[in-house]
């Protein structure tokens, strides 16, 4: 280590540095740091790592790999811990209600945690959905030195020869209630869809927001999509443990990078790879952190021009493992900024613009996974945002993979998820017709769950095109079909969602844009002066918390005023 740093403008004095912190040093000698090693930076490495999933079981290795890059920087890492919350295990039953919660407390985790120890810089280790946009929102609320890292996606399951994922287990169980397949089957299948470490293996929400991570350039160039067991992960992390020492000399810091400009690039991304809708909520939210606007509707307008080019699982044929070895996410990004439709200008944990790491990576001609941009698997995005008179202030649908882009139908309505699910295993839901699923937005829940099991289910009964599906909640990355999620204003907000009755006709063009309840309007008028606001089973604790807080999701359902009302930035203490 050869690097020196002058402390004296760092957070980490106000622990380490005068005769007046002479109990603080005492704590890290306690620790078995030297004297040498307490005057040097201090970087906080934040990781996710838990057992709770197979998403987050490699974190806290890959973090302690990074200790070494930091050293080897000139830097002293200080590891800790935070929560996930693991959507796959918490879907389908109460406790999808603290997934989304968990984003929140992840981003305030990491915050506290590096305001009390006065971090000078920061890595961030997530896998499972929510820590990544959590992580990312600490590092753009803290404005010090930054370098994500994501943990790495799983390898596919091998099914009846036909590479599988979570997914197809949640399919399956459609089927056996339908009848078309038996017990053994969902045994057989849910034994071998997941046979190791990593996050879901499709364009599900986690490896849509590694894909915006490298997109938005808090990344490094490459490294999201490798999968977690690849010996290459290791590298990955030391480098980021080297790089940010790079970072804090320089100087360069979250919001110099995570520019609005750098945000249409990541929504491109997001559109371009057929992702997650969550992406469209978790976007706005990290803007929000540096005082940036850019809302739902800012992504949408970015989705309408977007070609649709990776044919990644769940409506595409390929997983993450597969993306990474036709060249990851900046291959894709060199066939969109050769089309003008990226802006190379942006700046990167590189220290250098997007555009000269783009110039570092060759096209793949023999690659399958990656269309180029003048041959689309669609001319435009693979998600789509909706707004009409059923959503005022929004809506969102993911289109990649799909065939039918209209629908209109009579409502079958449900206010909670359990009854819509209960219905699609008693094979009540009517073909033709439109599911709604209410109170179960951000405020409504509380905590706007995903509605995967339910999703999956139809599609398991064969019902996947035949209906559509809408909620004031969300939808799993991995959901397919006509699913309208983040409908706003909420139900528990009186929006129009909440005035629905059954057989009310309503409409959806994902092509126009719209979605509207086609019902007059002195006749939701008089509906309205009769609703009344419902209250939820959460009436203490972090989901009643949440609920007082939570805004609306078009805005990216946060819960503080964010970097615009600041008066001062962390890193400037």
């Amino acid at each position: 280590m050869t690097r020196q740093f002058d402390k004296s403008k760092l957070p980490s004095r106000h622990v380490s540095v005068g005769p007046e912190r002479a109990p603080h040093r005492s704590y890290y000698y306690a620790m078995g740091l030297t004297e040498e090693e307490i005057a040097r930076p201090f970087v906080g490495i934040a990781s996710a790592g838990n057992d709770s999933a197979p998403c987050n079981t490699t974190l806290d290795h890959q973090a302690d790999v990074a200790r070494t890059g930091v050293e080897m920087g000139g830097g002293m890492p200080r590891r800790f811990n935070t929560i996930t919350v693991t959507d796959g295990i918490a879907m389908g039953h109460q406790g999808m209600k603290s997934s989304l919660v968990s984003r929140e407390v992840i981003a305030d985790s990491v915050e506290l945690s590096v305001r009390g120890h006065c971090y000078d810089a920061l890595i961030g280790f997530a896998g499972c959905d929510k820590s990544l946009p959590g992580m990312m929102m600490a590092m753009l609320r803290l404005n010090l030195p930054s370098i994500f890292v994501y943990g790495g996606s799983i390898l596919p399951g091998r099914y009846q020869d036909r590479d599988v994922t979570v997914v197809d287990v949640f399919e399956v169980v459609g089927k056996f209630a339908a009848g078309t397949c038996p017990i053994s089957e969902v045994h057989a299948l849910e034994k071998v869809a997941c046979p190791g470490h990593g996050a879901c293996g499709g364009q599900y929400t986690a490896n849509t927001m590694a894909c915006v991570a490298e997109a938005i350039g808090l990344s490094l160039p490459n490294s999201n999509m490798a999968p977690a067991p690849y010996s290459t992960r290791d590298q990955i992390a030391h480098a980021a443990g080297v790089q940010v020492m790079e970072l804090l000399e320089r100087n360069i810091r979250p919001r110099d990078i995570c520019t609005r400009e750098a945000f249409e690039n990541a929504a491109r991304v997001v559109a371009a790879t057929g992702g997650s809708t969550n992406g469209a909520l978790h976007l706005p939210a990290m803007a929000h952190e540096a005082g940036i606007e850019f809302d739902l509707f800012d992504v949408a307008e970015i989705f309408k021009t977007t070609p649709y080019m990776a044919d990644l699982k769940p409506g595409g044929n390929y997983v993450a493992k597969d993306m990474y070895e036709a060249g990851g996410v900046y291959m894709l990004m060199k066939s969109l900024l050769s089309e003008g439709l990226l802006n190379g200008n942006c700046l990167t944990v590189t220290g250098k613009m997007l555009g000269e790491n783009i110039d570092e990576i060759t096209w793949n001609p023999d690659q399958k996974v990656i269309h180029p941009a003048t041959a689309p698997l669609s001319p435009t995005g693979g998600v789509v945002g909706l707004r009409g008179s059923l959503a005022p202030d929004g809506a969102i649908v993911k289109v990649a993979g799909m065939h039918r882009l209209q629908f209109t139908g009579p409502a079958q309505v449900f206010d909670c998820e359990e009854d819509a699910f209960a219905a699609v295993e008693a094979r009540k839901i009517v073909e033709g017709s439109v599911v709604v699923i209410r109170y179960e937005g951000p405020k409504g829940g509380p905590g706007m769950r995903e509605m995967l099991s339910t999703t999956a289910a139809l599609y398991g009964l064969g019902m996947g095109e035949k209906v559509a599906l809408i909620t004031d909640g969300r939808f799993s990355g991995a959901t397919r079909g006509f699913c309208i999620g983040h409908v706003g204003p909420e139900a528990a907000d009186g929006g129009p969602i909440a005035l629905i009755e059954d057989g009310d006709e309503i409409s959806i063009d994902a092509v126009a844009g719209t979605i509207d309840l086609n019902v007059p309007a002195d006749v939701l008028a008089a509906r309205k002066l009769n609703w009344r606001p419902r209250q939820h089973d959460y009436q203490s604790g972090a989901l009643w918390r949440y609920a007082q807080n939570v805004g609306p999701a078009w805005k990216g359902a946060v819960t503080h005023p964010g970097g615009a009302a600041e008066t001062h930035v962390y890193a400037d203490i």
